[in-house]
């Protein structure tokens, strides 16, 4: 049996399958969090039109905010409503449905924040 591994013991519950510690004093789930390295967070918010990965559905995502995750949310819900239109925030990016990129630029300036159009 060369490839057998313990996956539950009565004594500590699940096992991890990469460290093989119980999952509560796992020691790769540090590893793995989930970090977008390409966000850059330097003071400019950046107001970016996407469709990859949408089945060709255009969103426009704002990134690079410096607030905690409760003010994001709180921000994202006037934003959308703004817009008029449906979002969400994930891993600190606000997505809101459509092509709303001037209505962004201009509010998120009139709020004090530094915006800019990026990308394509």
């Amino acid at each position: 049996m060369d490839n057998s591994r313990l996956v539950y013991s009565t004594e500590t519950g699940k096992i991890c399958p990469t460290c093989q510690k119980p999952l509560s004093k796992c020691t790769c789930k540090k590893k793995k969090s989930k970090s977008q390295p390409n966000i850059k967070i330097d003071g400019i918010i950046r107001v970016q039109r996407e469709v990859k990965g949408r089945k060709g559905k255009t969103v426009t995502t704002v990134s690079g905010f410096e607030i905690n995750a409760d003010e994001l949310k709180n921000l994202a819900a006037q934003l959308k409503r703004r817009c008029g239109t449906g979002g969400s925030v994930k891993d600190g990016v606000i997505i809101i449905q459509g092509d709303h990129r001037d209505t962004l630029i201009t509010e998120l300036n009139a709020r004090g924040f530094k915006a800019k159009i990026s990308g394509g």
